[in-house]
């Protein structure tokens, strides 16, 4: 069956959990969608799922490279299609997992990305700027790129203009519609209430403290990798990254992870409310049922 089901929504919504009981009861298996669970080390700030849930249904695109490496979306779409043959050719049904659009657009949209090699000259120049002048640089060569990025992640910024100066020309859009037929793909998003979201968020957060998020940090740091790409990495690894740099008090450090957790979820659903394909669910049984009746036709 030449078919692909999709399940995105914003942090904390709960897509893997959802995602391992349809993978389990429609014979499926799971490839993730996530920009920063390619990274090996880091697992309770990226939510990665647990060994044990990667026995319950074979998982794919986790633990890919090192962080101290550049992985592109090039790269993710060749592995992730390569996955999706591997899962078809068993007979299952691949999932794509995740919430980064990027990379979900760059599989079921086939975008043509670029394959433009690292440029360290323009990239030494580049990271001399603030992340608020790459920004109205991109803003400036870019403004539909622009809308769609996150304007304080300077390796993503970086990324982009490094493209458009290679190819002189603007970074793909996130998707093309056209190009995939709508009856092979099911895409399911899971709708939240935003206050019920923030308080997942918060919520999770605090769980992820407590499971050694800290920990997990300072390791990655004993590893060599840096606290310059932590903060490229965004989030999590940003604000711990100032704490343990004390430029931050514990305190400030989780309220201000907070707001900028919450204000990455109301991106993350204004780039997925852009896409009429996708069947937005509140729970289980309505995934069922719309899974059922994809895989049925």
């Amino acid at each position: 069956m030449n078919k692909l089901i999709v399940i995105l929504g914003p942090t904390s919504s709960g897509k893997s959990s959802l995602a391992i009981k349809l993978a389990r009861k429609f014979n499926g298996e799971i490839i993730s969608a996530d920009s920063r669970q390619v990274y090996k080390g880091m697992d309770i700030g990226t939510g990665k799922v647990t060994k044990t849930e990667q026995k319950l249904v074979p998982h794919y695109l986790l633990d890919v490279t090192s962080p101290k490496k550049q992985f592109t979306v090039s790269e993710y779409q060749q592995l992730s299609k390569r996955a999706i043959a591997q899962i078809r050719s068993r007979d299952k049904i691949p999932f794509l997992v995740g919430g980064s659009p990027f990379y979900i657009y760059s599989v079921i949209d086939d975008l043509q990305i670029p394959g433009v090699k690292p440029n360290l000259k323009l990239r030494k120049q580049l990271e001399k700027k603030s992340t608020k002048e790459l920004f109205a640089l991109l803003k400036k060569l870019d403004p539909h790129r622009a809308k769609n990025i996150d304007k304080n992640n300077p390796r993503r910024l970086i990324r982009a203009i490094e493209i458009i100066h290679s190819t002189g020309k603007a970074v793909p859009s996130l998707r093309y519609p056209e190009l995939v037929s709508g009856s092979q793909t099911l895409i399911l998003g899971i709708k939240k209430d935003q206050n019920e979201l923030y308080k997942l968020i918060d919520e999770r957060l605090e769980q992820r403290l407590k499971q050694g998020l800290i920990a997990e940090i300072k390791k990655l740091l004993r590893k060599k990798v840096n606290h310059k790409r932590l903060q490229e990495m965004g989030l999590e690894y940003r604000f711990v990254s100032l704490y343990l740099q004390d430029h931050l008090t514990y305190e400030q450090m989780v309220e201000q992870l907070k707001s900028a957790i919450h204000k990455f979820s109301k991106r993350q659903m204004t780039w997925f409310k852009t896409d009429s394909r996708i069947k937005w669910i509140t729970n289980e049984k309505q995934a069922e049922k719309l899974v059922k009746i994809f895989l049925k036709n």
